[in-house]
Formats: C-alpha cells, sequence, structure tokens
C-alpha cells in the first residue's frame, strides 16, 4: 500500500471536529466533547444508585457481600473503558491526528483482539477463585454467598462489558463523541429496568436476587455491544471493519502493549487499594462493612463523571500530540484537570455537609448509616484531588506518558493501606483509617499533577516538540 493511501488528505483533515481540536479554543471545545460523554456518563451513574437501592432492599448481608465483589466488577470497567479502552481511544486518536488512516483501522482488529483475550481471562480467574478471593478479604457466611452469586453471574458474560466499551473507545478515539454517550444511554435504562426485574422479581417474574443486578448488566451490555457494532461497521469518521487491516502487526500490538500494560496498573492499585480496606474494615463487623461500602461507592460514582470528560481529554490530547502539538496538550490537561477536580470536589464537600443526602439513600440501619456517614464527612472534601489525578490519568494516556500518574496510585495505595494497616495495628479506630483514605487521595492528585508541571509529557514525545513546537500546520489553521 502507498504512502499517499495510508494518509489522509489535506482537505479530509479539514474537517470541524478536528479543526476544532488542534486550533479551536480549548475549554469550549473540551466542554462540547465531554458534554454527551458527562450526559452518558452521569447516567451510568444513576444506574449504580438504583442497582445500590435494589441491593437495599435485599438487607444488609446483601450490601457487605456487593462491597466485597464490587471492586472487581468496577475494575472491568476500568480496565475496558479507562486504562485499555482509553489506550485504544488515545493510540486511535494519535494516528488520525497524524494522518495516518490505515494505522486506525489496523488498531480496530487488534482492540477486538485484545477484549476478547482479557475476558477471557479474568472470566476464568474469578469463575475459578472468586469464592476464595472475596473469603480472603473478609467475607463469610451470607455475605459471602452474595458476593459469589453477583460475581459469577457477571464474569461468565463479562466479555460483552468489554466489547462495547472497546467499541465506544474506538469511535471516541475517531473524534465521536455522541454515538457512544447515547448508547450508553440507552445501555442505563435497559440495565435499571432489567436489573430490577431480575432482582426483585417484579410483574411476578422470579427473583434472583443479587445475581439478577449482574445479570441485568451482561444483557444491556450486549444490547449496547451489538449498537455499537453496527455502527462502527457503518463507519466512523474514517474508521470501520475493513478486511483489507485484518492481519497482525507487530507495530501496533507493541504500541498498544507497551502503553497499556502501564496504564492498566493504576485501575489495578485504585481496586487493590479499595480491596485492602475493605479487609480493614471487616475486622470492625458486617455493618461497618456495609456502611464502608456505601461510602465508598461514591467514588465509583465519580470516577464515569471524570471519564466522561476524560474521554474528550483522550481525544484531544492525544490528536494534539498526534499532530506534533504538545504545549497545547498540556495546556489542554490542566484546563480539563481543573474543570474535574471542582466537579468532584463540589459533590465531596456536598456529601460532606450533607451526609444523608447519600447516605440515607440506601440504609435505615443505624449503625449501617454512621459508618456510611462518617466515611462521606472525613473523605468526601478529598475528592477534589481524586478529580484532579484520575482525569490527568486519562490526559496522560493520549500523551502516551502514564508512567507518573501509575505511580500517584502507588503512593496512594501506601498511604490508605500502609499507614491505615500501621495505624489499625497501634489499635486506632474506623476514623483514623478515613483519614488515611482522605490522605490518600491528597496524594494522588498532587502525584498526577506534579509531573505534568515538570515537563514529562514533552520528554515523553520529545521529537514530536521538536517537529511541532507547539504550532499548527498552515494547512490546518
Amino acid at each position: 500500500m502507498s504512502a499517499a493511501e495510508d494518509t489522509i488528505s489535506a482537505e479530509d483533515i479539514e474537517n470541524k471536529t478536528l479543526s476544532a481540536i488542534l486550533t479551536g479554543p480549548i475549554a469550549s471545545t473540551l466542554l462540547k466533547m465531554a458534554a454527551p460523554n458527562i450526559i452518558g456518563f452521569l447516567v451510568m451513574s444513576g444506574v449504580t444508585m438504583a442497582e445500590m437501592w435494589y441491593v437495599g432492599q435485599l438487607g444488609t448481608s446483601a450490601l457487605a457481600g456487593m462491597a466485597l465483589a464490587f471492586p472487581m466488577i468496577m475494575l472491568m470497567q476500568m480496565l475496558s473503558a479507562g486504562s485499555m479502552g482509553g489506550v485504544i481511544a488515545a493510540t486511535t486518536a494519535r494516528a488520525i491526528g497524524g494522518g495516518q488512516v490505515a494505522l486506525a483501522n489496523r488498531i480496530v482488529w487488534h482492540a477486538i483482539a485484545v477484549a476478547v483475550a482479557t475476558s477471557v481471562l479474568f472470566s476464568v480467574l474469578f469463575l475459578i477463585f472468586g469464592p476464595a478471593i472475596y473469603k480472603t478479604i473478609g467475607g463469610n457466611e451470607d455475605n459471602l454467598k452474595h458476593a459469589v452469586a453477583y460475581s459469577n453471574t457477571f464474569f461468565a458474560g463479562v466479555l460483552a462489558v468489554w466489547l462495547f466499551n472497546i467499541f465506544a473507545s474506538l469511535a471516541r478515539g475517531a473524534g465521536d463523541m455522541k454515538i457512544p454517550a447515547r448508547t450508553m444511554v440507552i445501555v442505563a435504562v435497559a440495565q435499571v429496568i432489567s436489573g430490577g426485574l431480575l432482582s426483585q422479581g417484579w410483574f411476578g417474574l422470579p427473583s434472583f436476587g443479587i445475581a439478577g443486578i449482574s445479570g441485568g448488566m451482561i444483557l444491556a451490555n450486549s444490547i449496547g455491544t451489538l449498537i455499537m457494532l453496527r455502527k462502527l461497521r457503518a463507519g466512523v469518521n474514517g474508521i470501520s471493519f475493513k478486511r483489507e487491516y485484518l492481519s497482525f502487526h507487530k507495530g501496533v500490538a507493541l504500541d498498544l502493549l507497551k502503553v497499556g500494560s502501564v496504564a492498566t496498573l493504576n485501575p489495578f492499585l485504585s481496586v487493590t487499594s479499595v480491596v485492602l480496606l475493605t479487609a480493614l474494615v471487616s475486622q470492625f463487623g458486617e455493618a461497618f462493612l456495609a456502611g464502608f461500602g456505601i461510602g465508598a461507592r461514591l467514588e465509583f460514582i465519580l470516577v464515569p463523571i471524570v471519564f466522561g470528560l476524560g474521554a474528550a481529554m483522550i481525544s484531544m490530547v492525544g490528536s494534539n500530540i498526534g499532530a506534533g502539538q504538545v504545549k497545547r496538550a498540556e495546556r489542554i490537561g490542566w484546563i480539563g484537570g481543573s474543570m474535574a477536580a471542582l466537579v468532584c470536589g463540589a459533590i465531596g464537600l456536598f456529601v460532606g455537609l450533607v451526609p444523608a443526602g447519600w447516605a440515607g439513600l440506601f440504609t435505615r440501619d443505624a449503625v449501617v448509616f454512621a459508618a456510611a456517614a462518617e466515611y462521606l464527612i472525613v473523605v468526601g472534601p478529598s475528592y477534589l484531588f481524586f478529580g484532579l489525578g484520575l482525569s490527568l490519568y486519562f490526559a496522560s494516556q493520549g500523551a502516551h506518558a502514564v508512567v507518573w500518574p501509575v505511580m500517584a496510585s502507588v503512593g496512594r495505595l501506601a498511604v490508605a493501606v500502609g499507614l491505615g494497616s500501621w495505624l489499625l495495628h497501634l489499635q486506632a479506630g474506623y476514623q483514623a483509617l478515613l483519614f488515611c483514605v482522605a490522605g490518600s487521595l491528597i496524594a494522588y492528585g498532587l502525584g498526577a499533577s506534579l509531573p505534568l508541571l515538570l515537563g514529562s509529557w514533552r520528554r515523553a514525545n520529545r521529537s514530536l516538540t521538536t517537529a511541532g513546537q507547539g504550532s499548527v500546520p498552515a494547512s490546518r489553521a
């Protein structure tokens, strides 16, 4: 294939979306691109609240069981949409920003291979070892049964989650935020309805308890996968399932694995932190475990909200890096990071001042409510730094400079779990552990932002910085 066939012409580049990404006002372009994602992810956050309410109707043991298993389910979402999905979106955006349409189409097939291989791996892992994992982190008797039922149903169909999120990431990388967002709304509605039907036994249907919630999740994601498959087959901004690119390409695979292997450490570290903290909290009893789960669930709701903005940051940073505009990419990182910090900080401050606004939605048990409320009061205000750190992690994927944000997650784990374990060894109480959680989020936000301030993106893309010097080619101006 000739070089001419492997690149996009100047006329093709001059489309409104790419022109805005490369030359438009950063804040307004970022908000315009992020708006569909934010709406979609806000709707998905509503799904999380609905599912928590469903579980609350099943009792304290079910809430405790969900606290044990939900971090593993969220890990799949974070890997498929946030880390590996983010790398796929970023690599696609870089290819399109650099005018390499052939490379972008090769990425499509390699992304599908990643989705299939990874989902099979985790499915086998958790179906075999899930019960032992949940027992190790504090599960026992009834709450362990709930955790296993919730987990097994989800991991039996986890391929649907991976395919939906990878397909959506490809579309976002191509600059289309609307199709994934609209599909997410459809998935959210389907998930709320099917989760309620299967878990609560509405309209005379059999009730499958907590397993019905994860079953509804798989059903809804299957619908989303079929919708995105149809859209991608029709073509999205120049990429589709083109058979001429259906072959293994070493360079594409290595690029995805090189950045993806580092990026995937971040959700593992985040979930490991929550899992180990859950194990520490289990020492205080089932009611504290359930309350901690309600409080910690707020973080997992903030993740998709930040990703709504982060997905746009990945595309904008990746496209500008691909075009050699590294300085502009840095400005996008700071502006997007500030927006995410303000949103998460406002939510965290609200639940800290009015904990009943969150904890009161899911439990009437006085002890469970008190444990959840204390979490929100202590940890809530520090979510400003969580929003800053997580958004810069997503933006760093577009810059292919994810090492330092991942190291920030290591620091978070050390403060939350390391310091927390030491304090509990000294007979400190539940509140002391929560202060460690709050401190870990502050360390995470500062640790992710400092490297950007010191030029980590410029060093990671030194050749592009030299070539572009932050300027826009005349044909794109």
